[in-house]
């Protein structure tokens, strides 16, 4: 295992679960392109070396704090997200078992990982890490608000990382609750 990439995970992980206020239960997506993360073109030169190293710092912080992760395919499987049946107990299930190069490595890692995985094909995740360009923006809820960390690439990855936030409804006369933005 990378040890460098595993620190970086899990460095990345727990500083977003601070600043997003995470609590247990919420969501959290991982969009990874192991590709990125070694050097290589998205896409084209999976790693699951560097999948197992990032997903394995990512699962340690997450489970220590009752946080499900929700791991992204790749475009091959329309980005269709692998989570632990729990994490949704009402979503519907599609049948589709990732694969590295139809899925990903990250995803098909989690796959493995995970003590009762399942794939739907959406989800609205309450923070997350896109790790070399992998756009999980259609798996967060509706207001995203980027987030800077110390950090800012995962091997040769760039980051990038958003918390979410509740909508501000009601105008002028409205009164906000300072703890949800």
């Amino acid at each position: 295992m990378n040890i460098e990439i595993y620190n970086q995970a899990k460095t990345v992980t727990e500083e977003l679960c601070e600043k997003a206020k995470l609590r247990k239960g919420d969501i959290f997506v991982v969009g990874c392109s192991s590709s990125e993360i070694i050097g290589g073109v998205i896409g084209h030169n999976s790693s699951v070396e560097a999948a197992e190293a990032v997903f394995k710092g990512i699962y340690e912080v997450l489970n220590s704090r009752g946080v499900f992760l929700a791991a992204q395919c790749c475009e091959h499987l329309n980005r269709a997200i692998i989570v632990e049946r729990k994490a949704v107990p009402y979503a519907e299930v599609v049948n589709v078992v990732p694969q590295p190069k139809a899925g990903g490595s990250f995803a098909t890692t989690a796959y493995k990982n995970f003590s009762e995985p399942v794939a739907v094909e959406n989800i609205k995740a309450d923070a997350g890490i896109d790790i070399g360009g992998t756009l999980i923006g259609m798996h967060l809820k509706a207001v995203a608000v980027p987030t800077r960390l110390s950090i800012d690439k995962i091997g040769n990855a760039l980051l990038l990382v958003a918390r979410t936030r509740p909508k501000f409804i009601g105008g002028n006369r409205a009164v906000y609750d300072e703890d949800n933005m």
